[in-house]
């Protein structure tokens, strides 16, 4: 009989758990909130808040809209959203994480009381996430997003560089880029700024020892989660019998039977409710 294990720090950052609380204070009290975007990457996690009321909404409806309510999630949004909230009188529920509040207002200082010294904003970061989106806003759309090494192509080496990341980034790979824009640069005329999140780099080490410990992980994750992709790629390096599904219709119980120990964990967007829902799933196929 297999024994199967839901990794404890797994889940939800408290960032995600704000802005849901946050959401379904407001939908147990009027049965209606608009969302700008989805409230999470997780679309069963979106879907659930769904048959609560919540209606996900584009930049470009939000702009149509006019005395409601909207919900701006964890990730933050640029100065242009309140812009427009003002102007339609909409009344916004701010559900920026704490962390990358603080993240957009370190580049805004940057970019408003640095002009004299110019220095080119580098943000290691996913292009077009919403997180990144509202971090280059800080910046009136200046910031340079780099992915990989290769994007330091677009930086200009002759100006002064100031690095920031986006929160959920791998620390690794911070790190990388600082080094790489230290030796191109010579060592002057750059600042970095290790902005990574500590709630998901401190995942890294404990979910690499989770899935040492099961002869097979399940990694729980919906597809447009930045840091669950991350996440399983740690289980991945250390237990090659690790697997990503989105839910427990994914689940191929072939690759299950012959193994006594399986471990089910997840990204920081994934709902806990979730993975007992695959652990439950797990067990009626096995045993």
């Amino acid at each position: 009989m297999a024994t199967i294990e839901i990794d404890e720090d797994s889940g939800f950052c408290f960032g995600v758990v704000t802005a849901i609380k946050k959401a379904e204070e407001e939908l147990n009290a009027t049965g209606h909130l608009y969302c700008l975007g989805d409230i999470v990457h997780n679309s069963d996690e979106v879907e659930r808040l769904k048959g609560k009321g919540l209606v996900t909404i584009t930049h470009e409806e939000l702009r149509k809209l006019h005395n409601v309510k909207v919900l701006l999630r964890a990730h933050g949004e640029p100065p242009e959203t309140y812009k427009t909230a003002q102007q339609n009188n909409i009344e916004i529920i701010d559900a920026t994480c704490p962390v990358v509040l603080q993240l957009q207002r370190r580049i805004h200082s940057t970019y408003t009381t640095e002009k004299e010294q110019n220095p080119q904003i580098v943000i290691y970061g996913k292009r077009g996430h919403a997180e990144v989106n509202g971090l280059v806003g800080q910046t009136n759309g200046e910031a340079i997003v780099v992915e990989d090494v290769a994007g330091l192509e677009k930086v200009d080496f002759t100006r002064d560089i100031a690095l920031y990341s986006q929160t959920t980034k791998s620390l690794h790979g911070f790190k990388e880029m600082e080094a790489e824009i230290a030796r191109r640069k010579g060592g002057e005329g750059f600042s970095s700024y290790d902005t990574i999140c500590r709630q998901v780099a401190n995942r890294i080490p404990k979910i690499r020892e989770f899935a040492r410990r099961h002869d097979a992980i399940l990694f729980v994750c919906g597809n447009k989660s930045s840091n669950g992709k991350i996440l399983y790629e740690e289980c991945k390096a250390v237990n090659p019998d690790s697997y990503l599904i989105s839910n427990e219709s994914e689940i191929d119980a072939n690759l299950l039977k012959e193994k006594s120990m399986i471990g089910i964990c997840g990204a920081t967007s994934t709902p806990r409710w979730l993975m007992n829902r695959v652990k439950d799933a797990v067990e009626k196929m096995l045993n």
